[in-house]
């Protein structure tokens, strides 16, 4: 049987099982095919071009970086690259490539592909530049030249030290796609990928599956999948039931609330701690959160202990500022979160004149780490109405919802939820917080957010080389956001997911990626 006809009918069977919740026995997906149910349709399959881990979750099975995260770390180590060197100065990275290693479409991967990769990020005068945007070339700013040395060496050079620029590289904006792919799809490229991974792309159908088939030549074995089916359930509510009817093997992200649904021993429940953030954005710009004491108040009114306990079911903390605790070499300790405080929270917004503001807030139905969204939206939209504020909610699907947020909140609202799962203590921040980082210059600063200082120490942590260093640089960063309160700072949540018992070999990363090469499926 042809591999697209049998993952058609292992998409047939969970349809049929989604219809079926009173039967008293479970559908049977077919053996060898994993079927994931994802939080969302994903935006594209070109990792230069997506910032979702939505999309994150099919694209590291499909591609590979120069290097990548060894297992169940945020540490580097080789993979497209065998190894590397380092200039004294840390400006110059020198990659040796593994050889023989072919993508999907049967082009050779070297130094050419790579140096592609990156121009086509970075070099506006590059043929295939318009094939982006790559809103994460970010990533990759401090890269001044690609030099092909030879077929199977590539340098970087770099305008100064550049501390995260390993991680970045195994990050998914730094995998790397066939150039001939790009050259014959062009703008459609997100639609027809190519890489070198232990999958490869077989079928999109939109709205109901991306389907990937095992790679068999993979440079690193050959996977023991036949083959994976992201199956794009939206409502938390009807992902549970599918997984629970047996129409999916795998769930992702399991709301708070179903998680004693799964407790049978033909379910495996797997958590893993990594660098997670949820928080709201504030408009800073215009509106009543450019005063900082009304910024201020909005983390006291909101009862996050609340949040946490009661919505998320224990399955987070809450956060005390912008960095996870996670990564613990940058974090601050000495941060205490805003306290639960609603009367302080009246008087600042009495001293602000803020008393009756009208706040239009986006809500999203689900989205990467957005753990209960809408429970949460509404609780939140509670806290703040008791200290007086008049909250309408506006509420969108994952995609619409980041085409709301991301261009920035200037003109439409005053808040927005969002989360971040990051790889690096540089990436939120510099992404995020920075006066650079602005929609209008291509970052994620939908609330406009700016101080002077605050930019200063991100830009110093970027190029310090001593991670002591660096770390009294983020932890004094901290201290400053949480004062100038450009969000509000809810929770840092532990990953989950669900399988059935057919599933196994599977585990979760501290990265949030789904890494399944090495899954069995019974």
């Amino acid at each position: 049987m042809k591999i697209l006809e049998f993952t058609r009918r292992a998409v047939l069977a969970a349809g049929l099982a989604g219809l079926a919740l009173a039967s008293p026995a479970m559908a049977q997906t077919p053996p060898g095919v994993l079927i994931v149910g994802q939080i969302a349709e994903p935006k594209a399959l070109d990792p230069a071009a997506v910032t979702a881990v939505n999309d994150f979750r099919i694209l590291m099975n499909v591609y590979d970086g120069l290097v990548r995260y060894s297992d169940g770390t945020l540490e580097v180590e080789p993979a497209l690259a065998t190894d590397w060197e380092i200039s004294e100065d840390g400006t110059e990275y020198t990659f040796n490539l593994r050889e023989g290693v072919k993508f999907h479409d049967g082009s050779d991967f070297n130094a050419e592909a790579v140096k592609f990769n990156f121009d086509r990020m970075l070099d506006e005068s590059h043929p295939f530049h318009d094939t982006g945007p790559f809103p994460l070339a970010f990533f990759f700013s401090a890269v001044d030249s690609v030099e092909v040395v030879d077929p199977l060496t590539v340098k970087f050079t770099l305008s100064a030290p550049y501390a995260p620029f390993l991680s970045n590289l195994a990050y998914p904006t730094g995998l790397i796609v066939s150039p001939a792919a790009v050259e014959s799809h062009g703008a459609d490229f997100g639609r027809n990928p190519s890489g070198t991974g232990p999958f490869r792309f077989a079928e999109w159908r939109s709205n109901e599956a991306v389907v990937i088939e095992a790679n068999p030549d993979y440079w690193d074995g050959a996977p023991s999948l036949e083959a994976v089916v992201f199956r794009p359930i939206t409502d938390a509510n009807t992902r549970t039931a599918e997984m629970l009817a047996g129409g999916i093997d795998m769930m992702v992200e399991v709301p708070p609330v179903a998680l004693s649904e799964f407790e049978g021993e033909q379910y495996n429940v797997v958590e893993q701690a990594g660098p997670h953030v949820w928080f709201l954005i504030l408009n800073t710009k215009e509106g009543p959160f450019t005063d900082v004491r009304v910024r201020q108040a909005a983390n006291l009114a909101i009862n996050k202990t609340s949040l946490v306990n009661d919505v998320l079911e224990g399955t987070a903390e809450v956060a005390a500022g912008p960095t996870p605790p996670a990564f613990a070499w940058a974090y601050n300790e000495s941060l205490e979160p805003y306290p639960y405080n609603p009367e302080r929270a009246k008087e600042l917004i009495d001293e602000a004149g803020a008393e009756g503001a009208e706040l239009t807030f986006y809500v999203t139905e689900g989205g990467s780490g957005m753990l209960d969204p809408i429970a949460m939206g509404t609780a939140i939209q509670a806290d703040l109405e008791a200290v007086g504020f008049d909250v309408n909610i506006e509420t969108y699907e994952w995609n619409t919802f980041l085409g709301q947020v991301n261009p920035g909140l200037e003109g439409k609202a005053d808040m927005a939820e969002m989360a971040w799962m990051t790889n690096d203590p540089d990436t939120l921040p510099y992404l995020a917080l920075r006066t650079d980082a602005w929609p209008e210059q291509g970052g994620f600063n939908s609330g406009y957010y700016s101080n002077e200082k605050v930019d200063d120490l991100l830009e110093q942590a970027r190029v310090a080389t001593d991670q002591d260093k660096r770390a009294e640089l983020y932890q004094e960063m901290q201290t400053i956001v949480q004062e100038d309160a450009p969000w509000v700072f809810v929770a840092n949540w532990k990953q989950n997911a669900v399988t059935s018992d057919r599933v196994e070999n599977f585990s979760l990363q501290p990265s949030f990626f789904l890494l399944l090469k090495d899954v069995v499926k019974n």
